[in-house]
């Protein structure tokens, strides 16, 4: 069982940046993969970053990265575009399933 919280999440301009946060809980030690992901309105869900790929939309803005020391991880998003606006999803993966969030708005405007 694995617990996921996401924040970090916010209203911010075009150029702009923001770090998201993923705190882990519960059976931390069973997870092998972990990534963000998201969903525009009207969109499905996609991959955003994991700790060896991103989507080629976010490539040299997006950065995943991790202290193991408060079991979270973060996204940190540079250069922010308004069609980078979605519902940010933090995901686990062990042996039996993947856990997902709860999600944290991220939306870019003017």
């Amino acid at each position: 069982q694995v617990q996921l919280v996401e924040s970090g999440g916010g209203l911010v301009q075009p150029g702009g940046s923001l770090r998201l946060s993923c705190a882990a809980s519960g059976s931390i030690f069973s997870i092998y993969a972990m990534g963000w992901y998201r969903q525009a309105p009207g969109k499905q869900r996609e991959l955003v970053a994991t700790y060896t790929n991103y989507a080629d939309s976010v490539k040299g803005r997006f950065t995943i990265s991790r202290d193991n020391a408060k079991n979270t991880v973060y996204l940190q998003m540079n250069s922010l575009k308004p069609e980078d606006t979605a519902v940010y999803y933090c995901k686990a993966r062990n042996e039996y399933k993947s856990y997902w969030g709860q999600g944290t708005q991220v939306t870019v405007s003017s």
